[in-house]
């Protein structure tokens, strides 16, 4: 029974969408964080082109997964 429970958790693939949402997040709040500044210095700014360029690179990963099988 345990294994029927794992493979159904598999195959939903659970974890890579929690991932995702989790990343997600992250980087509007980031986003939020770097709008909310009076002056915010190229430092702060290259933070969010980071973060926001991971997310992009990890949901075309992610996508790419999706459409390989």
């Amino acid at each position: 029974m345990a294994e029927v429970t794992m493979e159904r958790l598999l195959k939903w693939k659970i974890l890579p969408r929690l991932m995702m949402l989790g990343m997600s997040i992250s980087a509007w709040r980031v986003v939020e964080w770097f709008m909310g500044l009076p002056d915010p210095t190229s430092q702060q700014a290259a933070l969010v082109s980071v973060v926001t360029g991971t997310l992009a690179g990890a949901f075309a990963v992610w996508m790419g997964h999706e459409t390989n099988k």
